[in-house]
């Protein structure tokens, strides 16, 4: 089927003078996650991981994704003639690099010019300019061929009460305009969903797992025009956004409309975010400003509203969480467990809970080797059943009104060896010590990773990740520009400011073995103010025990002996009110001070 599909691919490129055609994993607004409609990627190569990118050439094709998804891209490759390419392996070139090389003079580099970031798709133009080469990015050529090819999502829209969203939207449009004014813009270009969910406190149901709305937005000194399907907004949002001077036009019109934009204006977009269609249909006479987006940081900062909402979402999901591990406890060897049915009860027990809507990512529930894999998520060709012995791992979360959650667990479901043992103590030692840093304002993730990974890098241990990202309210689980990581990743290395809500998750993962992560939310607040500056630290949002049966006191220092006996009562009292009888005595003793 794929061989096929490259074959009809070929016979378009060679009609419209395409020598090299790459298919990006992108939908036209540089979401992390797609919609069915924007998965060309998988459908010309059959790897239907979330990352990765193609190449194909008349005589061959290449697929580069990470290391998350070696095993299942090498299984999925298999009989298509794709060759993997495995990034950041040594020996293994990367994408512009293989480009760069394979394009030769008077060639032409094919792309779909919506599914490319403006930065990008400039740079490669750079590129092919430099070796007297062409780039051509106005067409589809995979969705000409596919025939079947699911439509755009077209989901209800609905709005964001205050209530929830902290902030009224009037005032958020106002402060786009003043950081316009500011820029000297007298139009922005806004492409990102997640950055016009939040602007406009609208929600709705086109990504999976991401409550966002398939829209663009253009602001102007007269107003705002959101482009997307309208049918899918109930009467009174469309009034209200009206209300606010937000106009919606059909989704496709923000081409036309950016072509039409007069000179002499100055248009702010953010190169990194918008893609290169967009970006390449300015006309002559309008200066572009590449600005990052106006609302990426203030997104980030949650309001006090949203971070006491925050506080109910986790406890919500706190208490599902922990009814799992129970359940988890005392059915494990009585009664068949796979990963998926492990899944389906998480599930299932946050379906019990007041107002969530749903997850907040394709949970990650492994046993033991697969565990290894830090991004495995079960299927019907991989699910194994959990054993009594060992341990399991449950990265999960929701999205409720209240917030988007995002917790990992990882449970000892039998006897352990010490070793065992020994590295999910170092794991933990980490976690409590991130969550207990005091800082200097002024730090970044980059100056904070050191708290978690010194357990780890003493034993000349690491993983493969970074220790956490920002997380986004009922909106994407991974949000910047806040994270831990300790290599610098433009865009995503952000001061911490108080509001900001980011995952602590140190893992440790031995390959065919076992796995090793545990993952908590926290939120940033000012602490003390001094001579010295303002400190700042870190309050945790996510209450679920750890695993007592897993952790060696005496490898612990006395003050991470404390923190995690704190943290532990804290989830007791937190956690106890609403559970069963049974269920509470249960956690009684599995918070037990060590």
């Amino acid at each position: 089927m794929i061989p096929q599909r490259l074959a009809s691919l070929r016979t378009l490129m060679q009609a419209r003078g395409i020598d090299l055609y790459m298919v990006t994993s992108a939908d036209f607004h540089q979401s992390e996650y797609v919609g069915d409609h924007f998965k060309a990627r998988a459908f010309i190569t059959g790897f239907t991981g979330s990352a990765g990118t193609a190449v194909i050439s008349m005589d061959g094709a290449w697929l580069w994704t990470d290391g998350r998804y070696f095993i299942q891209a090498a299984a999925q490759l298999e009989g298509t003639t794709v060759q993997l390419m495995k990034m950041g392996q040594e020996g293994v070139t990367t994408v512009d690099a293989f480009i760069e090389e394979k394009l030769q003079s008077g060639q032409t580099l094919g792309f779909d010019g919506r599914t490319v970031s403006a930065s990008a798709g400039a740079r490669y133009r750079k590129m092919a300019q430099d070796k007297g080469a062409a780039v051509e990015s106005r067409y589809d050529l995979v969705g000409e061929i596919w025939e079947d090819r699911p439509a755009l999502s077209a989901e209800p829209v609905f709005e964001l009460d205050v209530k929830y969203a902290g902030q009224a939207r009037a005032e958020k449009l106002n402060a786009l305009r003043k950081a316009m004014d500011k820029d000297g813009a007298n139009k922005l270009v806004l492409t990102s969903l997640d950055d016009i969910a939040w602007l406009l406190n609208i929600r709705g149901g086109d990504v999976a797992y991401n409550p966002v709305v398939l829209s663009y937005l253009m602001a102007d000194k007269d107003g705002f025009t959101l482009y997307a399907n309208r049918d899918c907004f109930p009467a009174q949002l469309v009034e209200n956004l009206a209300a606010d001077h937000v106009a919606i036009k059909p989704y496709n019109d923000i081409y036309a409309d950016i072509q039409a934009v007069p000179a002499g204006e100055t248009l702010m977009a953010d190169c990194a975010r918008t893609n290169f269609a967009i970006v390449d249909s300015i006309p002559d006479g309008v200066k572009l400003l590449d600005r990052e987006n106006p609302t990426y940081l203030p997104k980030a900062l949650k309001n006090p509203v949203e971070v006491e909402n925050e506080k109910i979402a986790h406890i919500k999901d706190g208490v599902a969480v922990t009814r799992f591990i129970y359940w988890l406890k005392n059915n494990i060897g009585k009664q068949k467990i796979t990963e998926m049915s492990a899944a389906a009860k998480m599930e299932e027990f946050r379906q019990m809970g007041e107002d969530y809507l749903g997850q907040s990512f394709a949970p990650i529930v492994s046993y033991g080797a697969h565990a290894a894999m830090c991004h495995y998520s079960p299927s019907e060709e991989s699910d194994i059943e959990i054993e009594p012995h060992g341990f399991a791992l449950a990265d999960t979360g929701g999205q409720y009104y209240q917030g988007t959650t995002d917790i990992t667990r990882t449970f000892a479901v039998g006897p352990l060896s010490y070793e065992q043992k020994h590295h999910y103590t170092l794991v933990l030692r980490g976690h409590l010590n991130l969550a207990a840093a005091r800082f200097l304002y002024g730090c970044t993730g980059t100056a904070l990773d050191y708290a978690c990974r010194a357990p780890l890098w003493d034993e000349a241990l690491d993983y493969n990740h970074g220790t956490g990202h920002g997380v986004g309210y009922l909106l994407n689980v991974h949000e910047g520009p806040n994270s831990f990581r300790f290599r610098i990743v433009p865009g995503n290395n952000a001061v911490f400011e108080e509001g900001m809500i980011t995952s602590n998750e140190p893992g440790l993962y031995l390959e065919g073995q076992y796995g090793i992560r545990i993952e908590n939310m926290i939120v940033c607040r000012k602490d003390v103010k001094n001579e010295y500056g303002q400190f700042m630290a870190f309050d945790n949002l996510t209450f679920v025990p750890y695993e007592p049966d897993a952790v060696l006191p005496e490898e612990m220092t006395a003050r991470e002996r404390a923190l995690y006996n704190a943290y532990m009562e804290e989830v007791y009292q937190k956690i106890s009110p609403y559970l069963p009888e049974e269920e509470k005595v249960w956690l009684r003793h599995e918070t037990r001070a060590i």
